[in-house]
């Protein structure tokens, strides 16, 4: 397998689970714009890896949110820089960064409970505010 992405020396991604589109940018560019095939559709195919594990396909799978395609693939379009060439490796370095973020596991919430010494000094800041106030207060008219 030649490995077109290393995530981590554990996981590559393959170039046989990339396709590369190539088109007319509409950036800079000038009249080069109007020739060259500058910018680029990177089409990973996220229904084809094996090297990922299935809970990071899942992820990974939310985290692309519009990128991904129903054919089950994610779609990276690149088209700010001239040449083909940097549009090419910042498409990589997108779908690197969002396989990267999705390798990351969410930490599960536990509920807590506040402590009773906590409860109690919220209660006496709330009751010397309270007294506070009523310090405040002008007497009464008779």
């Amino acid at each position: 397998m030649a490995a077109a992405l290393l995530i981590t020396p554990q996981i590559a991604i393959g170039e046989e689970e990339l396709e590369w589109k190539f088109m007319r940018s509409s950036g800079p560019g000038g009249q080069n714009v109007n020739k060259v095939s500058s910018a680029v559709q990177l089409r990973f195919l996220l229904a084809q890896n094996h090297s990922l594990a299935p809970a990071v396909r899942q992820r990974l799978r939310r985290l692309a949110g519009q990128k991904y395609i129903d054919d089950g693939s994610i779609l990276i379009a690149a088209r700010s820089e001239r040449s083909q060439e940097q549009n090419r490796r910042a498409a990589l370095g997108r779908l690197e960064a969002l396989i990267r973020l999705a390798l990351v596991e969410p930490k599960i919430r536990r509920k807590t409970r506040p402590s009773l010494a906590s409860k109690e000094r919220r209660i006496e800041s709330k009751k010397k505010r309270g007294s506070t106030k009523r310090a405040r207060q002008g007497a009464a008219w008779d």
